[in-house]
């Protein structure tokens, strides 16, 4: 199998401070801290800590599922010779686009809009979403110049 030299890649990747593996083990940190706490308080007589604590755990475990399912959002642009690749990963879900890059325009972010677009004919393809407009125009400029 040829490994192709000639592609050019760009990814733009959800900003985290943390990786699924390290949220997971501040999780169950979390969780040992909390049942420790309500141990300490349940075998001190007052029972109703426990009720608290597994309301607290419960909503935790749901945002930090929330945080984890978009953790590994990214968005890919790739270029080879006659043909355009944009990938799009998006809570656990992966949409692909195969494009002629002959066909291919690349739109800049409208006033007020967080996103630049990648065209061609009636299919519209928004991308950006994780970066500043500032680096959005930069990426453009530098995929144009392989189209």
């Amino acid at each position: 199998m040829a490994i192709e030299a000639n592609i050019k890649r760009w990814q733009m990747r959800r900003n985290c401070a943390l990786t699924p593996k390290q949220l997971f083990n501040f999780y169950i940190a979390l969780v040992c801290l909390s049942l420790i706490v309500a141990t300490g308080f349940f075998l001190a007589g007052v029972w109703v800590v426990l009720i608290f604590t597994a309301i607290e755990i419960a909503a935790v475990t749901i945002g930090f599922l929330m945080y984890c399912r978009h953790a590994l959002d990214n968005e890919t642009i790739e270029i080879n010779d006659k043909h355009v690749l944009v990938k799009k990963f998006i809570g656990q879900k992966e949409t692909l686009y195969h494009l002629n890059a002959e066909w291919v325009k690349i739109e800049p972010p409208v006033t007020g809009s967080k996103t630049f677009s990648i065209r061609q004919a009636d299919l519209r393809i928004e991308l950006g979403q994780f970066i500043r407009h500032e680096e959005q125009l930069a990426l453009i400029r530098q995929v144009r110049a392989y189209l």
